[in-house]
């Protein structure tokens, strides 16, 4: 929001919308101090003590993901019964732990009952431990999408791009970047209006090479 208004600036009331966030699957408010911890501590706003506990929950994370992963849970008459009672199909052969996380109608508490558990672990450590499993390939996808799109930031729009011959965009993101002109996808993702799927479908038009010019 501060950046929006630095930098964009706003005629009317501004909209708080989450779709304005860019990566709004990676920027949770359930993992800001995974994300913002490390950052505090390199200006000096973290204490060493807060610091090692930050280190002490990443890596029970990581070894609470590890040890998911090495798990094989059977289809015993327990698992069955569990599965039944969620609605789930019947394992028929062994299957990881962090796999059988995955699935929808399975949560962490599931997995407790049916794995022993090594150690006691906090309610945020368990949180961020199914969180990643279990939304383990739309996280990939979007870290992929953060660095494509930072490695096409600088990319070049043609001055004489026609808007109208790209179908997907929002129709106010095709008023405002006709508006704009913006010469590079930088310069359009700061335009207040045009959002990041606009952004991601103009980057995908662009790349296919077959770009219709007004004439």
């Amino acid at each position: 929001m501060i950046d929006d208004l630095v930098t964009k600036g706003t005629n009317e009331p501004y909209r708080l919308l989450t779709s304005r966030a860019e990566y709004r699957l990676l920027l949770r408010h359930d993992n800001a101090d995974l994300r913002l911890t490390e950052k505090g501590y390199e200006i000096g706003l973290i204490t060493e003590e807060r610091y090692h506990k930050f280190l002490a929950k990443k890596e029970a994370i990581e070894g609470e993901k590890q040890r998911l992963q090495s798990i094989i849970i059977k289809p015993s008459a327990e698992v069955q019964e569990l599965i039944r009672s969620l609605g789930g199909s019947e394992l028929k052969d062994g299957i990881r732990a962090s796999d059988f996380l995955k699935r929808p109608e399975v949560s962490y508490q599931h997995i407790k009952q049916l794995v022993p558990a090594a150690g006691e672990l906090d309610f945020e450590t368990e949180e961020q431990t199914e969180i990643h499993i279990k939304y383990e390939g739309y996280i990939e996808k979007s870290l992929q999408q953060v660095e494509r799109l930072k490695k096409m930031e600088d990319k070049k729009i043609p001055e004489n791009i026609d808007y109208d011959a790209i179908s997907g965009l929002a129709t106010e993101a095709r008023q405002k970047l006709k508006e704009v002109r913006p010469l590079t996808l930088a310069q359009a993702s700061r335009i207040s209006g045009v959002n990041p799927a606009d952004i991601s479908i103009l980057l995908v038009y662009l790349e296919q090479g077959r770009i219709a010019r007004i004439k």
